[in-house]
């Protein structure tokens, strides 16, 4: 299930991944999807390119009747501005909105793009409506890997979930045309997939990504005892190891829909601060936390309560659904 670096000289181990994009997945209940966000002045936003959405009420039902990944694409873009959110995109493609161009480095979902360039850098362009029937929004974020990509590791031994951080840190331009906004910053980009759908057995998840000013790490905490998983990438390289369990829990807090979120965000053992909550949902939070040069972004995951009746219910409210023509 590995995929190694492909070997393009001239190129450092760790960064040939932008040679093409992974193989899509194509069994029901699979899923992969690309992720990135940027820090950028007083703004930050987040890009998310899915194929079998994690977020589609749709394919939370339809895998277990044979819907495949193709099928359920989307493309989600949050725009915030001092912790405060801005724009919300999720739209929903069906399979004939969908394409893979320019040998294997382009991927289409709708009219938004994500490229693999030859020169190494990714670029993210959203053209889309807000969810469900809010405007026009037009973004672009442009990373160029300042760090080599991790390895790819398995998330839970035994399970079919795998992630792989592509690039730690990137010098990174987003520009959001529908807003005015241009900005110069910091950026982070990776990749998950798996054969099954997230919470068939791997229940949920929580990690943040730490950028310093020389060093990004990128924990990723898991349920059930297993041990969590780090990314450090600086001026040293990048590892992706397994960490042990911490000796004591750290406190966490209740959202108001009830899902338990850290009550602090983390560098290493220093506390960054209390995240301020960008989104907030029964089975899904998005967190932030800047403090002294740090800034942290992290996510909680209840992929269980997701698939429950009500909540794909309530689901639907936050999605655009682009029906076949």
């Amino acid at each position: 299930m590995r995929r190694m670096d492909l070997a393009i000289p001239g190129t450092p181990k760790g960064t040939a991944w932008w040679d093409e994009l992974p193989v899509l997945p194509n069994s029901p209940g699979a899923y992969r999807w690309f992720y990135a966000d940027v820090t950028a002045g007083e703004y930050s936003a987040v890009f998310i390119f899915m194929v079998g959405s994690l977020f589609s009420p749709r394919y939370s039902v339809g895998a277990r009747r044979g819907a495949l990944p193709l099928e359920h694409c989307a493309v989600n873009f949050a725009l915030y501005h001092r912790s405060t959110r801005r724009r919300w995109v999720l739209s929903e493609y069906p399979r004939a909105a969908v394409q893979v161009q320019q040998e294997g480095r382009v991927l289409h979902i709708g009219r938004s793009v994500l490229e693999y360039g030859l020169d190494g850098t990714v670029r993210m362009e959203v053209d889309e409506r807000c969810a469900p029937f809010g405007g026009a929004v037009r973004a672009r974020l442009v990373l160029e890997p300042q760090a080599a990509a991790a390895e790819e590791v398995q998330l839970v031994p035994e399970l079919p979930h795998f992630w792989r951080v592509l690039a730690p840190r990137a010098k990174a331009r987003l520009e959001v045309f529908s807003e005015g906004v241009a900005s110069e910053g910091i950026g982070y980009h990776d990749s998950n997939h798996g054969a099954e759908l997230l919470g068939a057995r791997l229940p949920g998840w929580h990690w943040a990504r730490v950028h310093g000013p020389e060093e990004t790490v990128v924990d990723y905490h898991l349920p059930g005892g297993v041990a969590p998983l780090r990314v450090t990438a600086g001026v040293l390289g990048t590892k992706a190891e397994r960490r042990p369990l911490l000796a004591e829990a750290r406190d966490t807090r209740l959202t108001g829909w009830g899902l338990r979120v850290p009550a602090q965000l983390y560098a290493g053992n220093q506390a960054v601060g209390e995240p301020r909550l960008l989104e907030s949902s029964p089975f899904y939070a998005r967190v932030e936390a800047r403090r002294d040069g740090l800034d942290v972004m992290g996510e909680v995951a209840d992929f269980r309560r997701f698939h429950s009746p009500l909540i794909r219910w309530m689901a639907h409210f936050r999605t655009r659904v682009e029906r076949p023509a």
